[in-house]
């Protein structure tokens, strides 16, 4: 599996974008900035959309994805979530208020959107991916994925704080290759961090503790503001099994 980080912060400035990550360019995980992160001819070419939850930073630009891509596919984005996240985009993005509801443009039998609900652990096949999506701890309904193709599995948990059932999940896939996940705040912030329900270096050293061993890790959706301090402090923890996703429009193989 290709991963291409479009964007892989907590928040957006210049030379910052929010989450959004792409696979072998047509399975993208949360909608951050694939608008403002890839061309129009690479938009097009997604065709399943797995969102974990319905913070701003990761949903945003699937209204301008689907305002990008209108008319121009033959088929709509599937998209791929849970009924309360859906119910969220639903009511409060794509509502014909705040921006025009694409699961019904240009029509119902044809929409440039389409929603699919899924449960936590419920295993779904989308072509040659095996998704199987585990609650971890954010907003309500919040949820990781871990992505099989072949012989290779990846897990991404996105937003969390200290979390526990995806670790148990993952320890049972022999084929893993790598995890994602995140650190936000640096650690004379942890109160924010554990009321926000996001990680600090400092607990995250304690997360390792949870996941399983000898696998690489990938951290990202730091905070603009604070990056410097957080790379600091990661480096800190003292591991090598650990990338910080300090730049975003960077690609792993796996």
């Amino acid at each position: 599996m290709l991963v291409r980080i479009i964007g892989g912060h907590g928040g957006v400035s210049p030379g910052f974008r929010a989450t959004s990550y792409l696979i072998d360019g047509k399975l993208l995980i949360d909608a951050g900035s694939v608008a403002s992160g890839v061309h129009i001819s690479e938009q097009v070419k997604i065709d399943n959309i797995l969102i974990s939850h319905s913070h701003l930073d990761h949903i945003s630009d699937l209204a301008f994805l689907a305002d990008n891509c209108f008319g121009m596919r033959g088929t709509p984005f599937e998209v791929w979530t849970n009924g309360p996240i859906k119910h969220n985009i639903m009511t409060h993005l794509f509502n014909d208020a705040i921006w025009p509801d694409f699961s019904k443009l240009p029509s119902r039998k044809n929409p440039t959107m389409r929603f699919h609900e899924i449960r936590p652990e419920e295993v779904f096949k989308l072509g040659e991916y095996t998704i199987t999506p585990v609650p971890v701890n954010h907003q309500e309904g919040a949820l990781g994925f871990i992505i099989e193709k072949g012989d290779c599995a990846l897990v991404f948990t996105q937003d969390t704080g200290p979390t526990e059932r995806i670790w148990e999940v993952a320890k049972e896939k022999k084929n893993l290759k790598g995890i994602f996940t995140e650190v936000s705040f640096p650690n004379n912030l942890i109160q924010v961090a554990i009321d926000s329900q996001h990680h600090t270096p400092s607990t995250m050293s304690e997360e390792l503790k949870k996941m399983p061993p000898m696998v690489p890790i990938f951290l990202g959706h730091l905070k603009p503001n604070f990056q410097d301090l957080l790379v600091k402090e990661i480096h800190a923890i003292g591991t090598d099994r650990i990338t910080v996703l300090s730049s975003d429009d960077t690609s792993y193989m796996f």
